[in-house]
Parts: structure tokens; C-alpha cells; sequence
């Protein structure tokens, strides 16, 4: 009933032997698909596995901006064969992260053009291999990251669909992005009692522009806020969502599990 459009199952926060338990209780949840996104190439084939054991999940494949100063140069097109896998659905997670400090040995300039550089060719790659893509970006202050990300959307939004996920930007960015023929997704910050503004954004767009997501690990949503996130707690996000609304929880479920299928293809 309900998917769950971003999750990181081989995080080194879940142990492999409990990876069938976290699905278990997703499924019991109504979280009837997940979508598991590769940060790098070290965990690449750990999420293929998964799905080749759990056909509930598939597979997006990328190297997260904070990883781009480990990664190779030629990372993105190593990903290139995997890109045809019936288990991979898209490319990412990539993006823009403004938020860290560069790391050590790095200028703060150097740094945010390598991410640049790497969500660059992540679009070259989708667009040579009829995938979509699914972005991070995240600020300090501001919405450089934003911005910069959207600037290289418009140069490939004839040919690739975009995802802005863990949207926590103004209802104006939101729209730039679905003016392209993007997506944003919501996770757990829309629960959160001090992000009103998350929500009046999530209230505001048209069902078919947004999805749900976890991104767990990380962000649970209430009534979990502070612990591990996990995939079934997507169904908080979507009754909160629903409530606010004024929809029921099965209306929102399928107009949202629709526009992830449609973006990302699935081929279950």
C-alpha cells in the first residue's frame, strides 16, 4: 500500500542479519515497496543483494555528495554497468551538501565543485540510461545547495526526471522543481512539532507532485523522533499527512506509491 521512496538498508546502523526483520515489520506496517539508495561504490553491492533476497526493494545507485572526496574520479561511470540491473530503479543518492564542512586537505570551493562535477555526470548517466535521479541538498543557512542543484536540473530536465528528497524548503522552491517535471518527498521533518512550515509546503502541492520517504536510518518521524528510522515508520509520515490533508490514509498511499512507480519504473 504504501512506499517508502527512500531508505539506506545497508547502513552500517542496520546489521545484515536484521535487514529481513526491518522489512518484516515494513510490510506489516502496509509498506509494500522500498526503494534502498547506494551513497558509494562500498556499498553498492550490499544493496543489490538485498534486493535480489527481497524483491520488495529495489535499488538506486550513486555516490552521496559527502562521499565524493573518497571517491574515485571515474566513480559515477563505474556504476554505468549496474545501471541496467533489473534491481536498480534509479540514480542516486547524489546532490549538493553545503552543510558539512569540507574535509581535511580540501578548500570549501574545491570541495562543492567536485560535488558539482559528480551530480553533473550522476545526469549524464541517467539520461544515457533512461533512469531518474534523486537529489540531496542541505544548507546551513540559505538554500545555496538548492539552488546550484536546481541550476543543473534545467539543463538536463528535457531528458531526466529529478527527486528533491527530505524536502525541507519553501513551498516556492518545491514548485521550481515540479515546474521541471520533478518530485519532492517527504520524510519525518513534516511530523516534526517545529517545522510547521514542512508541512504547509506538503499541504500545499498537488498529490501527484510528491513522495513519501523515511530516509532512514536517520529522521524518524514522531512519535520516533531521536531513535533509528526505519522503513515502517514511513506509515507515520503518511497518516500524519493525510490527517492534515483531509484524506484518507489508503487515498494518500496509492496517490503517492502511483508517483513513485511512475518515477522510478519499477520492474516488479
Amino acid at each position: 500500500m504504501i512506499t517508502d521512496s527512500h531508505c539506506h538498508l545497508a547502513s552500517h546502523k542496520f546489521s545484515t542479519a536484521e535487514v529481513p526483520e526491518l522489512i518484516a515489520r515494513a510490510q506489516a506496517a502496509g509498506v509494500t515497496k522500498m526503494v534502498s539508495l547506494v551513497t558509494g561504490l562500498d556499498d553498492l553491492d550490499a544493496n543489490l543483494a538485498i534486493a535480489a533476497a527481497h524483491p520488495e526493494v529495489s535499488v538506486c545507485i550513486g555516490i552521496h555528495p559527502c562521499e565524493v572526496h573518497e571517491a574515485p574520479d571515474d566513480a559515477v561511470e563505474q556504476l554505468r554497468p549496474h545501471a541496467a540491473d533489473p534491481r536498480v530503479c534509479g540514480i542516486g543518492e547524489t546532490g549538493l551538501d553545503y552543510y558539512h564542512p569540507a574535509p581535511e586537505g580540501w578548500e570549501t570551493e574545491a570541495y562543492r565543485q567536485r560535488q558539482r562535477d559528480f551530480l553533473e555526470q550522476h545526469f549524464q548517466l541517467a539520461a544515457e540510461c533512461g533512469l531518474n535521479v534523486v537529489i540531496h541538498t542541505r544548507d546551513s543557512s540559505g538554500d545555496a545547495s538548492f539552488q546550484d542543484a536546481l541550476a543543473i536540473y534545467k539543463r538536463h530536465a528535457g531528458q531526466v526526471r529529478a527527486v528533491f528528497h527530505c524536502f525541507i524548503g519553501p513551498e516556492a522552491n518545491a514548485r521550481e522543481v515540479i515546474a521541471l517535471g520533478g518530485l519532492v518527498s517527504f520524510g519525518g521533518v513534516a511530523t516534526f512539532k517545529n517545522a510547521a512550515d514542512v508541512l504547509a509546503t506538503a499541504l500545499a502541492l498537488p498529490a501527484e507532485s510528491f513522495m513519501l520517504e523515511t530516509d532512514s536510518p536517520y529522521l524518524a518521524p514522531m512519535p520516533h523522533r531521536g531513535k533509528r528510522n526505519e522503513p515502517a515508520y514511513v506509515r507515520h509520515v503518511a497518516e500524519h499527512l493525510a490527517s492534515h490533508r483531509g484524506v484518507d490514509l489508503e487515498q494518500l498511499a496509492v496517490e503517492t506509491s502511483a508517483t513513485a512507480r511512475k518515477f522510478f519504473r519499477f520492474r516488479d
